[in-house]
């Protein structure tokens, strides 16, 4: 006899509480058979995401720690974060509907509207994150099974240029834009910047070797721009 797919599929739905025990809901019952038919890679890339997302929250807070002057009122980097990775209400209208690599590039520039540095740097790596990875603002769904390899490899270029101009790029001044790794008491060199930027690219290469890809090696010059992810 042959099934067709939705009735495998209701099939299925039918079998599973029984195979998962008496008590296991219809929600939970579905839950395990999404899970059951998502390829492996799939669920590895999803669960980059949900790590990566959590990483550059620490890495925006920290930055707003170790650079209180771009906002030194704590609830306003709250109501920021949130806006930022939590879909909170908007804290800066003239961002909406920028593309990452053009939040990124305000974060640098030597003239920005917004004074808020730290604010532009999370909200751009985000941003480009989520068109990279396709992720949609009700949650961590990938919407297509096949990522573009090509917006991954924009995602690792944009993401290193990040990390390279967080140790070059200055004011007028000469200081540092963003202060990140630094002598803390006892003389301990608090390296965590670099530690975060490294585990996300790590895990941005893994995707793209999963796509059949392979992360490139980069110079950077002044005039490099940064890649724009969705085109």
């Amino acid at each position: 006899m042959v099934l067709v797919p939705a009735f495998k599929t209701v099939l299925l739905l039918a079998i599973l509480p029984g195979l998962f025990g008496c008590n296991l809901s219809v929600r939970q019952a579905k839950q395990n058979l999404t899970e059951f038919v998502i390829p492996t890679d799939v669920s590895i890339i999803r669960h980059h995401v949900q790590l990566i997302h959590q990483d550059l929250k620490d890495f925006t807070l920290r930055l707003y720690a170790r650079n209180p002057k771009y906002e030194q009122d704590p609830a306003a980097r709250q109501r920021k974060v949130n806006y930022i990775f939590h879909h909170g209400p908007s804290v800066f209208r003239p961002v909406a509907g920028k593309l990452s690599h053009e939040i990124l590039t305000m974060a640098f520039a030597a003239d920005i509207e917004e004074s808020d540095r730290v604010f532009l740097l999370g909200l751009g790596l985000w941003q480009s994150v989520k068109e990279a990875y396709e992720v949609k603002d009700e949650g961590f769904f990938i919407s297509g099974l096949q990522l573009d390899l090509a917006r991954l490899q924009r995602l690792h270029h944009n993401i290193s240029q990040v990390s390279w101009r967080l140790k070059t790029y200055e004011d007028g001044k000469g200081n540092l834009l963003f202060l990140t790794n630094g002598v803390g008491k006892n003389g301990y060199l608090n390296m965590g910047y670099e530690v975060i930027i490294t585990k996300i690219l790590t895990r941005i290469e893994d995707d793209i070797f999963m796509r059949g890809g392979l992360p490139e090696k980069y110079v950077f010059k002044m005039s490099t721009l940064f890649a724009g992810i969705m085109i």
